[in-house]
């Protein structure tokens, strides 16, 4: 079409110069040949100004096409039918050009909504912004979940509600990947940071993705934990065994024959005082391992669709004596009354009951002792129970080593408790997560 155009210019090019050729010719002959160049004198006016008429049609034409292709305006479309025959091959060609652009444009349109939908539909969240500004250029809804942000105009802004996180971003460099903390309110959980970096228009960009891997790397250190102790109690067991059964052995023995031994220094009292401290300690030690059993008894789940409602009212009949004898008050919060979750009844109650009568121990010296059980759905779509005393808080070193076994702050606690809620979340592909600020108070997180 651009070629038949093209001919088309090539065709005036020639009659013009042809005319113009026969008036030299005319005008050198002389005086008699006048009249023939007057004859053509119109005629190479007339070319002129057709020539001129037809570059301005063109380039008319070619500035239509070229605003349309600077406003991205792929929709415009020249009128082929009614266009001058000389024009006809060029619109039809920006025609084709329009058309091109158009189905390319489509294509990239589509794959960028696409691509968009993909990243909204992972779990993993994605930030990208320019390295020399900060400037955030696109946050998926899983990041803004994740971490609890509606919204970030720079990178900086992080800092103001994450400090740590912040700083584990900004020094991350491309191609790393690190573990870190996020702080989102009052609680934290380990994810994982990956970033890459790519260049475009001259600017550089830093794509950072966050995997959150508090489930998988609490479920790592739960089977570490299982396997080291589950050496432990069998070495503690094998060699505690036979010195308790020694000692009771020793201490029969001993009273069989105290008649005919001369106690008069108190020596055979002192023996006896001795083997029977050997036995009783002996029989801790091999009561502190057969604890641990606990923890491992529990493989499988009855599950079921329970109530909310139905595990809060239970809890209260049965913990209802206590609170009472306390003057505990207890403020129940269930904003959906037919809010439904998928759990083992009886393990359930187990982690409730462990966990309110923890708040009950936290809130005992309080004047005002309250305890709050709420439940809701998550910004993650998450069915979340929550356990919220005004005690007198956790500082952060007890934090993160009240869920390792055998970690108690009580003086006659065991330290499984927690160990076995945390136990019997995970067998629910679950989570359980502790907020807690020294004076103000405590809060246990159980996510489903």
């Amino acid at each position: 079409m651009f070629k038949s155009y093209q001919w088309r210019i090539i065709i005036h090019v020639v009659l013009l110069f042809g005319t113009l050729c026969a008036a030299s010719f005319f005008l050198i002959k002389g005086s008699g040949w006048y009249p023939y160049l007057l004859l053509l004198f119109p005629v190479i006016i007339y070319q002129v100004v057709e020539f001129y008429r037809f570059q301005r049609k063109a380039h008319d034409e070619l500035n239509q096409f070229v605003e349309s292709i600077h406003y991205r305006d792929f929709s415009r479309y020249f009128d082929v039918k009614h266009a001058p025959v000389e024009i006809q091959p060029l619109r039809q060609g920006f025609n084709d050009i329009n058309t091109t652009f158009k189905v390319i444009s489509k294509e990239k349109e589509t794959q960028y909504q696409y691509l968009q939908k993909i990243l909204e539909l992972v779990d993993t969240g994605i930030l990208s912004y320019e390295e020399e500004t900060g400037e955030i250029v696109w946050m998926n809804e899983s990041l803004k979940r994740m971490l609890q942000l509606p919204y970030l105009k720079t990178i900086h802004s992080l800092a103001k509600r994450d400090a740590e996180l912040y700083k584990e971003v900004v020094s991350l460099k491309p191609g790393e990947g690190r573990i870190a903390t996020a702080h989102p309110e009052k609680s934290s959980f380990k994810i994982l940071l990956s970033a890459t970096a790519f260049q475009t228009d001259g600017k550089v960009y830093k794509l950072i993705a966050f995997q959150n891997v508090n489930e998988a790397l609490d479920e790592t250190e739960s089977k570490a934990w299982q396997k080291l102790l589950s050496v432990l109690t069998h070495e503690i067991m094998n060699s505690v065994a036979p010195i308790s059964s020694l000692a009771a052995t020793l201490k029969n023995r001993l009273q069989q024959s105290v008649g005919s031994l001369n106690n008069e220094s108190g020596a055979v009292d002192d023996l006896e005082l001795g083997i029977e401290t050997i036995k009783r300690r002996s029989e801790g030690l091999l009561k502190f391992a057969e604890t641990y059993r606990s923890l491992n008894k529990i493989t499988t789940l009855n599950l079921n669709k329970i109530h909310v409602r139905d595990i809060f009212e239970n809890l209260l009949q049965l913990m209802l004596p206590t609170l009472e004898q306390k003057s505990i008050e207890v403020e129940t919060i269930l904003k959906d009354p037919d809010l439904v979750l998928e759990a083992d009844t009886n393990l359930l109650e187990q982690v409730m009951i462990n966990l309110l009568v923890n708040a009950i121990e936290a809130v005992k010296d309080k004047d005002n002792p309250q305890i709050t059980l709420s439940a809701y759905i998550s910004n993650n779509r998450k069915t979340v129970i929550k356990i919220s005393d005004n005690g007198n808080g956790m500082p952060p070193e007890v934090l993160d080593k009240i869920f390792i076994p055998f970690f108690s702050t009580k003086k006659s606690g065991s330290g499984i408790g927690l160990s076995l809620c945390k136990q019997i979340m995970m067998l629910h592909k679950g989570n359980i997560q502790v907020q807690s600020v020294e004076g103000e108070g405590t809060a246990f997180l159980l996510q489903f």
